[in-house]
């Protein structure tokens, strides 16, 4: 004996879709004669009926039509009524949910000025918050908020409202639009100068999926605030990894103007970077990059820091300043007629890579100067160097904290001294080893003689 079929199951099974495709035109006409709320009452019988079955299809439907209904008719305030009563109706389905909210989204363009737009964002944000399957939805309104409070000049507010968004957590939105908003997240607390919340932001995009061809203009836009967040704290070794990522890129590389001009960059900021094995690495192998055999007078810039010969400032300044500040006038604007750069002496910030320049030119001076000499006066070395004793001395000090080389001052006679002083056991050690290396040469180079007397000999017979 079978089991009866109750009437809710029965309900259930009711497909409203041709119902409702009949009644929408009906109510429609009926809206546009003036009876607009006579109207969205007879629809809203029709989507209970069919939420109640939850006919989802169908549910949509008149939904839809109720917000485009109203939006015709630029009734807004009604709007955001009735799509806070949709929002709350007992048992509403989520694809009917999804659906009027874009259908809404989509009217925001049509709103008559600011304020009314503003109030159906707050409306739909509203509707759209803790539900997981309008989060895409949500983000976008989110996004816009964040747009108007910038346009305002509130950056601070349009920072902190785009953050509240973790769309890196998003599995429905698209990668492009996921990186595309980290990306707004990122600039805006630059903006707002929070250098901190814009490295924690900037680590949750892949660097690895900005490798895809199909990404190459956020590729370029995602290194380019990232270069903006290294100058602040003046990180110049990493601006360079960066700009070498944007001459990387397909786009620029088949552009001669655009990676000329990122290529001359990198030589800059490589050369500004302080001195380690990975910058030393890093500018040997820029050097070698073929397209630099384009830009000849980079590519001897480069040549003075690879070799081990004294860099005179003067003559440096001479040739590099008219080219610098001519084609590089943000990072090396003209220096004024008379101005003197003097390393202990702090300058305006406009022309602050002019004496960080400076600076690499001093310290290459002073690591050839500690590899040729054992021990020098600290009045020959300031010659060497372009500056005076004080200034010498300074820099000898921090080169020394940092590790780069070994030094001593001997103040009293005015000497500083480039060599650790060995123990007799080093030097016996180091003696034993030199002359083991000069008797093992001496017998190769005998017995490489010995041959050749011999094959000699042989041509001879």
């Amino acid at each position: 004996m079978g089991k009866p079929t109750s009437s809710s199951s029965a309900s259930m099974e009711q497909d409203f879709t041709p119902l409702v495709e009949s009644k929408i035109p009906e109510y429609q006409a009926l809206a546009k004669a003036g009876k607009l709320e006579e109207a969205v009452e007879s629809l809203l019988l029709i989507e209970k009926q069919a939420r109640v079955a939850e006919d989802a299809k169908a549910t949509s439907k008149v939904c839809v039509a109720i917000v485009n209904m109203i939006g015709e008719e630029k009734r807004w305030d009604y709007l955001n009524e009735k799509l806070l009563q949709l929002s709350k109706r007992r048992g509403q389905l989520k694809m009917a949910a999804r659906d009027f909210v874009v259908a809404a989204m989509e009217l925001l363009d049509k709103t008559p000025d600011e304020p009314t737009r503003l109030s159906l964002i707050d409306t739909l944000r509203t509707i759209t918050e803790g539900k997981i399957y309008v989060e895409v939805e949500r983000a976008r309104l989110t996004r816009m908020v964040a747009k108007l409070k910038e346009e305002k000049g509130d950056l601070a507010a349009a920072s902190s409202i785009l953050q509240e968004i973790q769309v890196e957590t998003f599995g429905a939105m698209e990668r492009r639009e996921k990186i595309e908003f980290l990306l707004e997240q990122v600039r805006l607390v630059l903006d707002n100068h929070d250098y901190i919340r814009a490295q924690i932001i900037s680590n949750k995009i892949s660097r690895k999926a900005l490798t895809d061809e199909s990404l190459q203009d956020l590729k370029l836009r995602f290194y380019s605030e990232m270069i903006r967040y290294y100058r602040h704290s003046n990180n110049f070794l990493e601006v360079t990894r960066c700009y070498q990522q944007i001459y990387d890129t397909k786009s620029i590389k088949e552009d001669k103007e655009k990676w000329s001009e990122v290529l001359q960059k990198i030589v800059l900021f490589i050369i500004l970077s302080p001195f380690n094995p990975e910058q030393a690495d890093l500018l040997r192998r820029i050097y070698e990059d073929k397209n630099l055999q384009e830009l000849p007078m980079y590519k001897d810039l480069l040549k003075w820091f690879i070799t081990q010969e004294l860099v005179r400032w003067p003559k440096l300044n001479e040739l590099y300043h008219g080219e610098l500040s001519q084609h590089h006038t943000a990072l090396f604007p003209a220096l004024p007629s008379g101005f003197t750069l003097t390393p202990s002496h702090p300058v305006s910030s406009e022309y602050s890579l002019w004496l960080e320049l400076q600076k690499r030119v001093v310290e290459h001076n002073i690591r050839v100067v500690a590899k040729y000499y054992s021990k020098i006066t600290s009045k020959r070395l300031a010659q060497l160097l372009d500056l005076n004793e004080d200034d010498s001395e300074r820099f000898i000090s921090d080169l020394v904290g940092n590790g780069t080389i070994y030094a001593k001052m001997d103040r009293p006679h005015r000497v500083i001294v480039f060599q650790k002083q060995k123990q007799a056991n080093e030097v016996l050690n180091e003696w034993s080893q030199n002359i083991s290396n000069l008797l093992d040469t001496l017998e190769k180079t005998t017995h490489l003689i010995h041959r050749e007397l011999m094959v000699h000999g042989n041509k001879k017979n």
